[in-house]
């Protein structure tokens, strides 16, 4: 793997973003992932998928818990230069809440409108 001055930064866009209650591998799944993607390695399905309906460059990082019986969701976009995290929950239904949906899309208008980004 590169760990090079090349890699991209991860940004927690909003301070409601909190880290949530992930077992240790699910912390240790996560931050493969992230580091994968700061690389610039593009995830495919299992790990990740493409979600247009949010915004472009969007996608959702599917982080399996087993230990505390979860499965999370990491909603981020790749900019240039970073990887912007909207929001991190626990999936409970099939489809994502049309309320996380509408809070990324918030969080990416006021994210562009300070850093001119998207």
């Amino acid at each position: 793997m590169n760990y090079s001055n090349d890699s991209k930064e991860i940004v927690l866009f909003f301070g409601e973003i909190k880290t949530p209650p992930f077992s240790k591998s699910a912390r240790v799944e996560t931050g493969i992932l992230l580091r994968r993607l700061q690389d610039g390695e593009m995830l495919s399905m299992r790990e990740s998928r493409p979600m247009p309906n949010i915004g472009t460059h969007c996608h959702e990082l599917r982080v399996s818990d087993n230990e505390n019986n979860k499965e999370w969701r990491i909603i981020y976009r790749i900019d240039e230069n970073e990887i912007v995290v909207f929001d991190v929950f626990a999936k409970t239904t099939q489809k994502n809440p049309q309320q996380i949906i509408n809070n990324c899309q918030k969080r990416i208008r006021r994210y562009n409108e300070l850093f001119d980004a998207g």
